[in-house]
Protein backbone atom coordinates (compact mmCIF):
# COMPACT_ATOMS: atom_id res chain seq x y z
CA UNK A 1 0.00 0.00 0.00
CA UNK A 2 2.94 2.64 0.68
CA UNK A 3 4.12 1.91 -2.90
CA UNK A 4 1.06 2.03 -4.47
CA UNK A 5 0.17 5.34 -2.54
CA UNK A 6 3.51 6.98 -3.89
CA UNK A 7 2.75 5.88 -7.60
CA UNK A 8 -0.37 7.73 -6.97
CA UNK A 9 0.87 10.74 -5.80
CA UNK A 10 4.10 10.74 -8.39
CA UNK A 11 1.57 10.33 -11.02
CA UNK A 12 -0.60 13.27 -10.02
CA UNK A 13 2.55 15.29 -9.23
CA UNK A 14 3.42 14.32 -13.03
CA UNK A 15 0.16 14.81 -14.36
CA UNK A 16 -0.98 18.28 -12.98
CA UNK A 17 1.84 20.84 -11.27
CA UNK A 18 -1.08 22.41 -9.35
CA UNK A 19 -0.34 19.55 -6.84
CA UNK A 20 1.72 20.09 -4.20
CA UNK A 21 2.34 17.96 -1.00
CA UNK A 22 2.63 19.87 2.32
CA UNK A 23 3.73 17.57 6.00
CA UNK A 24 6.18 17.22 8.72
CA UNK A 25 9.40 15.50 7.56
CA UNK A 26 7.71 14.65 3.76
CA UNK A 27 10.89 15.84 2.00
CA UNK A 28 14.08 15.21 3.42
CA UNK A 29 12.87 11.51 4.62
CA UNK A 30 10.17 10.77 2.80
CA UNK A 31 7.33 10.97 5.64
CA UNK A 32 8.09 8.24 9.27
CA UNK A 33 6.38 5.72 6.73
CA UNK A 34 8.21 6.43 3.52
CA UNK A 35 5.10 7.11 1.36
CA UNK A 36 6.72 10.47 0.14
CA UNK A 37 10.13 9.08 -0.22
CA UNK A 38 11.68 10.39 -3.39
CA UNK A 39 9.25 12.75 -4.30
CA UNK A 40 11.16 15.57 -3.25
CA UNK A 41 14.10 14.31 -5.61
CA UNK A 42 11.45 14.08 -8.70
CA UNK A 43 9.72 17.41 -8.27
CA UNK A 44 11.74 19.82 -5.84
CA UNK A 45 11.08 21.53 -2.62
CA UNK A 46 8.68 23.92 -3.30
CA UNK A 47 6.74 21.25 -4.19
CA UNK A 48 7.15 18.78 -1.59
CA UNK A 49 7.38 21.11 1.28
CA UNK A 50 9.07 20.03 4.78
CA UNK A 51 6.25 22.36 7.65
CA UNK A 52 7.26 22.84 11.25
CA UNK A 53 4.86 20.87 13.41
CA UNK A 54 1.92 23.06 13.60
CA UNK A 55 -1.00 20.89 12.19
CA UNK A 56 -3.28 23.91 12.78
CA UNK A 57 -0.34 26.25 9.75
CA UNK A 58 -0.56 23.52 7.71
CA UNK A 59 -3.87 22.78 7.06
CA UNK A 60 -4.55 26.44 6.78
CA UNK A 61 -1.68 26.92 4.48
CA UNK A 62 -3.70 23.87 2.29
CA UNK A 63 -6.99 25.50 2.31
CA UNK A 64 -5.42 28.91 1.10
CA UNK A 65 -3.34 27.03 -1.53
CA UNK A 66 -6.28 25.23 -2.69
CA UNK A 67 -8.21 28.73 -3.64
CA UNK A 68 -5.23 30.28 -5.12
CA UNK A 69 -6.25 27.14 -7.04
CA UNK A 70 -3.45 24.74 -6.51
CA UNK A 71 -4.45 20.72 -5.00
CA UNK A 72 -2.57 20.44 -1.95
CA UNK A 73 -2.37 17.12 -0.51
CA UNK A 74 -1.28 17.81 3.29
CA UNK A 75 0.42 14.62 4.96
CA UNK A 76 -0.60 14.46 8.96
CA UNK A 77 2.28 12.35 10.22
CA UNK A 78 -0.48 10.59 12.68
CA UNK A 79 -3.73 10.27 13.39
CA UNK A 80 -3.95 12.43 16.82
CA UNK A 81 -1.87 15.30 15.77
CA UNK A 82 -4.66 16.37 13.28
CA UNK A 83 -6.53 17.26 16.37
CA UNK A 84 -4.67 20.77 15.95
CA UNK A 85 -5.98 21.12 12.77
CA UNK A 86 -9.68 19.78 13.50
CA UNK A 87 -10.66 23.41 13.53
CA UNK A 88 -9.28 24.52 9.66
CA UNK A 89 -10.88 21.24 8.77
CA UNK A 90 -14.33 21.69 10.04
CA UNK A 91 -14.60 24.73 10.07
CA UNK A 92 -12.89 26.45 6.71
CA UNK A 93 -12.34 23.28 4.82
CA UNK A 94 -15.45 21.97 4.86
CA UNK A 95 -17.74 25.08 4.61
CA UNK A 96 -15.88 26.70 1.67
CA UNK A 97 -17.97 25.40 -0.84
CA UNK A 98 -21.13 26.20 0.36
CA UNK A 99 -19.73 29.80 1.92
CA UNK A 100 -19.27 30.68 -1.68
CA UNK A 101 -22.11 28.96 -2.84
CA UNK A 102 -19.46 26.71 -4.87
CA UNK A 103 -17.02 29.32 -6.21
CA UNK A 104 -14.23 28.21 -3.73
CA UNK A 105 -14.76 24.64 -2.90
CA UNK A 106 -11.24 24.28 -1.21
CA UNK A 107 -9.97 21.02 -2.93
CA UNK A 108 -7.45 19.59 -1.09
CA UNK A 109 -6.68 16.24 0.25
CA UNK A 110 -5.99 15.50 4.30
CA UNK A 111 -4.04 12.11 4.52
CA UNK A 112 -4.34 10.50 8.14
CA UNK A 113 -2.37 7.37 8.93
CA UNK A 114 -4.47 5.87 11.50
CA UNK A 115 -5.30 3.20 14.13
CA UNK A 116 -3.32 0.46 15.80
CA UNK A 117 -0.85 -2.90 15.62
CA UNK A 118 1.98 -0.95 15.06
CA UNK A 119 3.50 -0.99 18.80
CA UNK A 120 3.55 2.93 18.84
CA UNK A 121 3.62 5.28 21.50
CA UNK A 122 0.52 6.81 23.45
CA UNK A 123 -1.31 9.41 21.07
CA UNK A 124 -0.12 7.68 17.66
CA UNK A 125 -3.12 4.94 17.98
CA UNK A 126 -6.38 7.29 17.23
CA UNK A 127 -9.05 6.06 15.00
CA UNK A 128 -10.67 9.85 14.55
CA UNK A 129 -12.56 8.91 11.06
CA UNK A 130 -16.09 8.95 12.85
CA UNK A 131 -15.55 12.96 14.20
CA UNK A 132 -15.13 13.46 10.35
CA UNK A 133 -17.90 11.53 8.70
CA UNK A 134 -19.79 13.76 11.44
CA UNK A 135 -19.27 16.95 9.29
CA UNK A 136 -21.03 17.91 6.15
CA UNK A 137 -19.12 19.15 3.20
CA UNK A 138 -16.34 16.72 3.70
CA UNK A 139 -15.63 13.12 2.03
CA UNK A 140 -14.02 10.46 4.73
CA UNK A 141 -12.81 7.58 2.18
CA UNK A 142 -10.45 4.30 3.74
CA UNK A 143 -8.79 2.25 1.39
CA UNK A 144 -7.43 -1.46 2.05
CA UNK A 145 -5.80 -3.00 -0.62
CA UNK A 146 -2.81 -1.06 -3.02
CA UNK A 147 -5.11 -1.13 -5.93
CA UNK A 148 -8.02 0.89 -3.85
CA UNK A 149 -4.96 3.58 -2.22
CA UNK A 150 -3.26 4.06 -5.49
CA UNK A 151 -6.95 4.57 -7.60
CA UNK A 152 -8.74 6.39 -4.49
CA UNK A 153 -5.35 8.91 -3.92
CA UNK A 154 -6.07 9.95 -7.87
CA UNK A 155 -9.72 10.60 -7.39
CA UNK A 156 -9.30 12.23 -4.12
CA UNK A 157 -6.52 14.45 -5.77
CA UNK A 158 -9.02 15.87 -8.61
CA UNK A 159 -12.04 16.09 -6.34
CA UNK A 160 -13.82 19.18 -5.78
CA UNK A 161 -14.64 18.56 -2.15
CA UNK A 162 -12.15 18.37 0.96
CA UNK A 163 -11.07 14.52 1.50
CA UNK A 164 -9.99 13.04 4.47
CA UNK A 165 -7.85 10.50 3.34
CA UNK A 166 -7.93 7.26 6.14
CA UNK A 167 -4.79 5.38 5.78
CA UNK A 168 -4.49 2.16 7.78
CA UNK A 169 -0.86 1.99 8.79
CA UNK A 170 -1.09 -1.84 10.39
CA UNK A 171 -1.76 -2.51 6.65
CA UNK A 172 0.56 0.03 5.10
CA UNK A 173 3.06 -3.27 4.43
CA UNK A 174 0.62 -6.25 5.61
CA UNK A 175 1.06 -7.63 1.65
CA UNK A 176 2.34 -6.78 -1.77
CA UNK A 177 -0.45 -7.29 -4.94
CA UNK A 178 -0.04 -6.11 -8.72
CA UNK A 179 -1.07 -2.33 -9.31
CA UNK A 180 -2.02 -1.59 -12.51
CA UNK A 181 -0.62 1.51 -13.97
CA UNK A 182 -3.40 3.17 -16.02
CA UNK A 183 -2.92 6.42 -16.24
CA UNK A 184 -5.38 9.19 -13.93
CA UNK A 185 -8.63 9.45 -14.55
CA UNK A 186 -10.19 12.92 -15.09
CA UNK A 187 -12.87 13.87 -13.23
CA UNK A 188 -16.55 14.51 -15.21
CA UNK A 189 -15.70 11.49 -17.65
CA UNK A 190 -18.55 9.61 -18.72
CA UNK A 191 -18.72 6.53 -16.49
CA UNK A 192 -17.61 8.75 -13.57
CA UNK A 193 -14.73 6.58 -12.31
CA UNK A 194 -13.36 8.53 -9.60
CA UNK A 195 -16.93 9.26 -8.09
CA UNK A 196 -17.48 5.81 -8.19
CA UNK A 197 -14.14 4.79 -6.74
CA UNK A 198 -14.88 7.58 -3.98
CA UNK A 199 -18.04 6.60 -3.02
CA UNK A 200 -19.00 2.33 -3.61
CA UNK A 201 -17.98 -0.20 -1.19
CA UNK A 202 -16.25 -3.45 -2.23
CA UNK A 203 -17.29 -7.15 -1.70
CA UNK A 204 -13.83 -8.26 -0.11
CA UNK A 205 -15.62 -11.94 0.19
CA UNK A 206 -18.98 -13.21 -1.23
CA UNK A 207 -21.59 -15.23 0.81
CA UNK A 208 -25.26 -15.31 2.14
CA UNK A 209 -25.13 -16.75 5.48
CA UNK A 210 -24.10 -13.36 7.67
CA UNK A 211 -22.79 -10.18 6.39
CA UNK A 212 -19.80 -8.41 7.94
CA UNK A 213 -19.24 -4.52 7.19
CA UNK A 214 -15.92 -3.13 8.36
CA UNK A 215 -13.18 -1.33 6.58
CA UNK A 216 -9.41 -0.33 6.65
CA UNK A 217 -7.57 -2.44 8.99
CA UNK A 218 -10.42 -4.81 10.47
CA UNK A 219 -11.02 -5.97 6.47
CA UNK A 220 -8.52 -8.75 6.81
CA UNK A 221 -9.22 -9.66 10.01
CA UNK A 222 -12.55 -10.00 8.88
CA UNK A 223 -12.13 -12.18 6.16
CA UNK A 224 -10.05 -14.56 8.17
CA UNK A 225 -12.63 -14.59 10.37
CA UNK A 226 -15.65 -15.34 7.66
CA UNK A 227 -12.99 -18.06 6.54
CA UNK A 228 -13.11 -19.57 10.10
CA UNK A 229 -16.55 -19.63 9.86
CA UNK A 230 -17.23 -21.61 6.98
CA UNK A 231 -14.33 -24.15 8.02
CA UNK A 232 -15.58 -24.30 12.08
CA UNK A 233 -19.76 -24.03 10.77
CA UNK A 234 -19.91 -24.04 7.15
CA UNK A 235 -21.47 -20.72 6.56
CA UNK A 236 -19.97 -18.10 4.52
CA UNK A 237 -19.88 -14.68 5.30
CA UNK A 238 -20.15 -11.74 2.85
CA UNK A 239 -17.26 -9.42 3.91
CA UNK A 240 -18.43 -5.77 2.70
CA UNK A 241 -15.20 -3.12 2.67
CA UNK A 242 -17.01 0.23 3.08
CA UNK A 243 -14.00 2.05 1.58
CA UNK A 244 -15.98 5.31 1.54
CA UNK A 245 -16.99 6.36 5.18
CA UNK A 246 -19.07 9.34 4.21
CA UNK A 247 -20.98 9.35 2.32
CA UNK A 248 -21.94 5.23 2.83
CA UNK A 249 -22.54 3.20 -0.03
CA UNK A 250 -26.36 2.42 1.91
CA UNK A 251 -27.47 0.72 -1.19
CA UNK A 252 -24.20 -2.30 -1.27
CA UNK A 253 -24.63 -2.35 3.22
CA UNK A 254 -28.64 -3.03 3.11
CA UNK A 255 -28.68 -5.48 0.20
CA UNK A 256 -26.16 -7.46 2.14
CA UNK A 257 -27.81 -7.50 5.11
CA UNK A 258 -31.41 -8.06 3.56
CA UNK A 259 -29.71 -11.18 1.91
CA UNK A 260 -28.09 -12.21 4.31
CA UNK A 261 -30.49 -11.97 6.62
CA UNK A 262 -28.21 -10.96 9.91
CA UNK A 263 -25.39 -8.20 9.77
CA UNK A 264 -21.81 -7.57 12.45
CA UNK A 265 -20.33 -4.77 11.75
CA UNK A 266 -16.05 -4.37 12.58
CA UNK A 267 -14.12 -1.47 13.13
CA UNK A 268 -10.91 -0.49 15.51
CA UNK A 269 -12.38 2.84 16.61
CA UNK A 270 -14.77 3.26 20.37
CA UNK A 271 -18.06 1.76 20.43
CA UNK A 272 -20.08 4.48 21.39
CA UNK A 273 -21.01 6.82 18.44
CA UNK A 274 -18.81 4.98 15.89
CA UNK A 275 -19.20 4.37 12.73
CA UNK A 276 -20.62 0.64 13.07
CA UNK A 277 -23.15 2.76 14.98
CA UNK A 278 -24.48 4.48 11.69
CA UNK A 279 -24.60 1.39 9.61
CA UNK A 280 -26.34 -0.86 12.04
CA UNK A 281 -29.10 2.49 12.49
CA UNK A 282 -28.89 2.45 8.78
CA UNK A 283 -29.75 -1.41 8.54
CA UNK A 284 -32.65 -1.23 11.02
CA UNK A 285 -34.33 1.53 9.47
CA UNK A 286 -34.02 0.15 5.79
CA UNK A 287 -34.59 -4.21 5.92
CA UNK A 288 -35.06 -4.09 9.89
CA UNK A 289 -38.16 -6.84 8.27
CA UNK A 290 -35.60 -8.99 6.88
CA UNK A 291 -33.63 -9.64 9.42
CA UNK A 292 -33.20 -12.73 11.82
CA UNK A 293 -31.04 -11.20 14.64
CA UNK A 294 -30.62 -7.52 15.39
CA UNK A 295 -27.13 -6.07 14.14
CA UNK A 296 -23.93 -7.13 16.31
CA UNK A 297 -20.92 -4.78 16.58
CA UNK A 298 -17.28 -5.80 17.55
CA UNK A 299 -15.02 -2.66 18.09
CA UNK A 300 -12.51 -1.05 19.80
CA UNK A 301 -13.63 -0.32 23.92
CA UNK A 302 -15.05 3.20 24.72
CA UNK A 303 -11.11 3.82 26.51
CA UNK A 304 -8.22 5.85 25.46
CA UNK A 305 -6.19 3.43 23.40
CA UNK A 306 -3.46 1.83 25.57
CA UNK A 307 0.17 1.50 25.62
CA UNK A 308 1.30 -0.89 23.14
CA UNK A 309 2.27 -3.80 25.75
CA UNK A 310 -1.98 -3.83 25.86
CA UNK A 311 -3.07 -2.76 22.45
CA UNK A 312 -3.78 -6.52 21.60
CA UNK A 313 -6.46 -6.93 24.02
CA UNK A 314 -7.85 -3.68 23.20
CA UNK A 315 -8.11 -4.46 19.57
CA UNK A 316 -10.42 -6.34 17.11
CA UNK A 317 -9.12 -9.87 16.60
CA UNK A 318 -10.16 -12.66 14.76
CA UNK A 319 -11.18 -14.38 17.62
CA UNK A 320 -13.41 -11.43 18.81
CA UNK A 321 -14.96 -10.92 15.37
CA UNK A 322 -15.95 -14.71 15.19
CA UNK A 323 -17.63 -14.76 18.81
CA UNK A 324 -19.34 -11.61 17.73
CA UNK A 325 -20.45 -13.40 14.27
CA UNK A 326 -21.68 -16.51 16.21
CA UNK A 327 -23.92 -14.44 18.58
CA UNK A 328 -25.31 -12.58 15.50
CA UNK A 329 -25.92 -16.18 13.91
CA UNK A 330 -27.02 -18.15 17.49
CA UNK A 331 -29.63 -15.50 18.08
Amino acid sequence: MVEALNKALHQAMEADDRVVLLGQDIAQTGGVFRVTAGLLDSFGETRVVDTPLAEAGIVGCAIGMAVYGLLPVVEIQFDVFVYPGFEQIVVHAARYAWRTKGELPASIVIRIPFGGGVRAPELHSDSPEALFCHVPGLRVVCPTTPQDARDMMLAAIEHPDPVVFMEPKRIYRAGRKEVTDDPPFPLGQANGAPEKILSTARIARDGNDLAIVTYGPTVPLSIQAADRLAHERGIEARVVDLRSLYPIDVGAVTKAASECGRALVVHEAPRTAGLGAEVSSLIHERVMLDLEAPVGRVTGYDAPFPQFANEDDYLPSVDRITAGANKVLDF
